[in-house]
């Protein structure tokens, strides 16, 4: 029980960090939309700025989807989590812990 109780915690928190990301992410490419339209920056100078925004919202994309792949993987088994379940969710929480 103490096992899974742990896996909740790293569930909730790497949800967490998802959404704080996202939101993050979504207050900056507002943020430099306003910038192109309120000043002489054209969409080349800011373009990589933004590709590295949308790049980083796609990637939190990839992360709920392996989350929730991680979830009902375990609750359609009592079995609990494989080993590949666990190294996929340990890379999750490792990449969420490096950005």
């Amino acid at each position: 029980m103490a096992s899974r109780k742990n896996l909740d915690s790293y569930i909730e928190e790497t949800t967490n960090n998802i959404r704080e990301d996202r939101d993050t992410v979504k207050y900056l490419l507002t943020d430099l939309l306003q910038e192109i339209k309120s000043s002489d920056h054209s969409h080349k100078e800011v373009g990589l700025i933004a590709a590295k925004y949308i790049e980083t919202l796609q990637r939190s994309n990839e992360q709920l989807v392996k989350l929730a792949s991680l979830i009902q993987k375990n609750t359609k088994s009592d079995d609990g989590l494989s080993l590949e379940d666990k190294q996929e969710l340990f890379d999750l929480i490792r990449e969420q812990e490096s950005s």
